[in-house]
């Protein structure tokens, strides 16, 4: 069944789960890093730098950028593409998955505690 939330409504819950996310976990990603982290996971394998550059409209040393931060966090790994050196390929981690597991689980806490 939908959930029918006015815009109102929506922000609100993007700024409970916001701001709790930012009380409970210290790693302090941004919308950025968020975004490619949940390509990563929601949408099928493989992914590249060069495919996630396409699909946020931002350049490759962008991306690099953020996976950099997100590999020094244990949130994804790299390796380069054995059939294409010139790719690299983006891996989940274990730690990615229980982030966004968590994340998930923050958005349905706050998502409940709505006045609908």
């Amino acid at each position: 069944m939908p959930v029918e939330l006015s815009p109102s409504q929506a922000l609100g819950l993007w700024h409970a789960v916001s701001l709790e996310q930012v009380r409970v976990d210290k790693r302090d990603l941004t919308l950025r890093q968020i975004s490619i982290l949940l390509q990563i996971y929601l949408v099928p394998p493989p992914h590249t730098v060069r495919g996630l550059a396409g699909i946020l409209g931002v350049t490759k040393p962008v991306i690099t950028r953020a996976l950099d931060t997100m590999g020094d966090l244990g949130l994804v790994t790299r390796v380069r593409d054995e059939r294409d050196k010139r790719n690299v390929i983006i891996r989940r981690t274990v730690d990615g998955a229980l982030y966004l597991e968590k994340l998930g689980d923050l958005i349905i806490d706050q998502g409940r505690k709505l006045p609908i």
